[in-house]
């Protein structure tokens, strides 16, 4: 069943599910990891990848994230591919060159495949895309010839907190990669990779197998985690099975 959107300062907060799935068995399972000596069964983590259309008073339209993408995408190794992102968008009235800004909270391959088609040009021909500096320097080598350079003519490079589309802004969380960001809406958080798992809210501290520096991602969850905490916020997150969280 489709996730109904939500309000969130007057902007329309649509998920979107570009695929389910376990991770395949090119990449090891972080869940036993994630619980070393636990009684949790050592099963497939089954996840959900969501993206987010955010729509405001205007009708401008701001996708976060870009999902899996097609059968032989940099996700195709371990993830559900293809993904059904354009599908989902079209259920939402919305067609590809309807999209003013994406923002990619990071480059990993099922946050950003979906940003380029299956010939090599930009799915959102007529989007800003929206990146860290940091994110784009630490980029690998694949992700460089498969996903940037196709949207180099039309990257938004930011550094730092800053404003991606009218009334949205993006936040620095570095961590999970060195230009993780988040993506926030009045008291909504679109968190990425921010939090992986569910039990990262009652424990921010627990690590995650796949960060690129486990202690800082540990301590920016805790710290934005905290913050959004007090500010009772609703998180969208990535992989949760229900996109919506209130902390």
């Amino acid at each position: 069943m489709p996730h109904e959107p939500r309000i969130v300062s007057g902007v329309e907060v649509t998920p979107l599910c570009d695929a389910v799935g376990a991770m395949g068995e090119a990449i090891r399972r972080p869940l036993p990891e994630m619980f070393p000596g636990s009684a949790l069964p050592d099963e497939p983590w089954v996840l959900h990848f969501h993206c987010y259309l955010l729509r405001d008073r205007a009708g401008r339209l701001t996708l976060v994230d870009t999902g899996i993408g097609g059968p032989g995408s940099l996700a195709s190794s371990w993830a559900p591919v293809p993904g059904t992102l354009p599908g989902e968008l079209a259920a939402a009235g919305v067609a590809p060159a309807d999209v003013d800004t994406v923002i990619h909270t990071h480059l990993h391959s099922d946050h950003a495949s979906g940003a380029v088609s299956d010939d090599g040009r930009p799915l959102f021909e007529n989007a800003r895309y929206v990146l860290q500096q940091a994110e784009l320097d630490a980029a690998e080598s694949a992700t460089l010839d498969r996903v940037v350079t196709p949207l180099k003519a039309q990257l938004h490079v930011v550094d730092g907190d800053a404003e991606a589309a009218p009334g949205v802004r993006v936040h620095l969380t570095p961590g999970h990669t060195p230009g993780h960001q988040i993506v926030r809406v009045g008291d909504l958080a679109v968190t990425g990779d921010l939090v992986l798992h569910p039990v990262q809210l009652a424990d921010p501290a627990v690590r995650y197998v796949y960060d690129d520096d486990q202690e800082r991602a540990a301590a920016t969850r805790a710290a934005v985690l905290a913050e959004l905490r007090a500010a009772r916020a609703l998180l969208a997150t990535a992989h949760f099975a229900d996109p919506f969280v209130r902390l």
